[in-house]
């Protein structure tokens, strides 16, 4: 190569005859009339072999790659548009889309909540504390206003009442001989066979025994009220919910109260629900309790909503009237469903619905394949997806997945609805 110095290789030591090298500053070659002489055999060779082969070797490396890269180069210019044309259409976006349409939808209000009677009475005593001494009904008898539930120990009482009635026919009598003699007194007042301080005395005395009467008779009632007390009977017509009394049991007014009757055996669903589902309900829809290990399910009206809010759970009260059923045990844990609208509705996957501080939103795809982005209003679930109340008329094609990775204004390619099973073996 011409940009390495030249090295001179010094002929051997003894060597006389004249030798003629070729360089650049030398003629053409000219072959010498007088042999050389051979080179010693042990003689090493030259040091600058190596370095001609490495920049051999350099350069041949050199040549291959210069042609890899001329043939690379020839096969993209010879190549067909369509090429260029499928790696510029890699870069744009291929996006799944639907057109939701319009699908009858019925929106409900779900709540859970326990069987209850609509009006449960506690029966207890009042009372001093008396043995329970008979019990006649178990939890679950149909039980008549005024029927005999249980009976207390009257042992006491019966003498007491005795005694008294005895004291009112005795105050009876005196009462009427105190009348008898003022009415004497009165009719001899004229002829002036008494005087006016006798006749005084007997009226103060017919008086003082009336008066008498009414005391004994009124602890006569007294003592006969608390022997009424000893016979437990039921206020009402009802159901007994639970039975709390047992024969030689002390009951008294403070005690747990003896039975629960269910007035009428009327029995109600009470249960909590969402705050904003409340402004959704109305008194009287019908409503349907599904109570658990039950497949049929149970028709009732609302019949109250909660008048406040809990501040702590955000929930309110409601309750539901239902018919009178041997399944419907008070106690037992129910869930409730009440139908507030029908409608037809736009309905998505749940895919392609999204939300941030803004609200929920759709992306949509419009005429120019750009993304667009719609603000939509969400009115509950069913199992095909979400139900759009507001924001949509279905006939938009909506982004259904991966909506997150794309950019409002963004150029996308929409995939090809794939074809019907029915469009398929019409084909085949």
């Amino acid at each position: 190569m011409g940009a390495n110095p030249e090295h001179q290789i010094e002929p051997p030591v003894g060597h006389t005859d004249a030798v003629a090298w070729i360089g650049r500053d030398h003629g053409p070659f000219e072959r010498s009339s007088v042999p050389p002489a051979p080179f010693p055999a042990a003689a090493a060779p030259p040091a600058g072999s190596d370095t001609r082969l490495k920049w051999t070797l350099v350069v041949s490396a050199i040549v291959v790659a210069v042609g890899i890269a001329s043939a690379i180069w020839m096969s993209r210019a010879s190549a067909p548009p369509t090429v260029t044309a499928l790696a510029s259409e890699q870069s744009i976006p291929l996006v799944s889309v639907t057109a939701p349409g319009i699908t009858a939808v019925t929106s409900s209000v779900t709540f859970t909540g326990a069987i209850a009677a609509r009006y449960d009475m506690p029966i207890g005593i009042d009372g001093d504390a008396v043995r329970i001494v008979a019990v006649y009904v178990e939890a679950g008898d149909h039980v008549k206003r005024g029927q005999l539930l249980a009976k207390l120990d009257e042992s006491v009482l019966v003498p007491q009442v005795n005694r008294l009635a005895a004291s009112l026919e005795q105050a009876r009598a005196q009462a009427a001989l105190s009348t008898a003699e003022y009415r004497r007194a009165k009719a001899v007042e004229a002829a002036g066979a008494l005087s006016a301080e006798d006749i005084e005395k007997r009226r103060a005395t017919s008086a003082t025994d009336d008066a008498a009467v009414k005391v004994v008779a009124a602890q006569l009632a007294e003592a006969e009220a608390r022997l009424n007390r000893t016979r437990v009977v039921a206020p009402v017509d009802g159901t007994v919910l639970t039975r709390k009394a047992e024969v030689g049991q002390i009951a008294s007014s403070g005690s747990e109260a003896l039975f629960r009757i269910a007035s009428g055996g009327e029995v109600e669903m009470r249960g909590q629900i969402a705050e904003q589902d409340l402004a959704a309900l109305k008194l009287g829809q019908p409503a349907s309790i599904y109570l658990t290990g039950q497949a049929q399910a149970f028709e009732g009206r609302v019949r109250l909503l909660g008048a406040v809010i809990d501040p702590l759970t955000r929930l309110g009260e409601i309750r539901i009237a239902l018919k009178p059923d041997p399944a419907l045990r008070p106690g037992a844990f129910a869930r409730g469903s009440v139908t507030v609208d029908h409608a037809e509705r736009p309905v998505l996957p749940q895919t392609a619905v999204m939300s941030d501080s803004k609200g929920a939103y759709v992306y949509i795809i419009n005429d120019k394949n750009h993304v667009e982005r719609r603000a939509i209003r969400v009115g509950g679930s069913i199992a095909a997806g979400v139900i759009v109340v507001q924001g949509l008329t279905g006939t938009e094609r909506v982004v259904t997945t991966a909506a997150g990775f794309l950019r409002e204004g963004e150029l996308v390619t929409v995939m090809a609805p794939a074809p019907e099973p029915a469009a398929n073996a019409a084909q085949s």
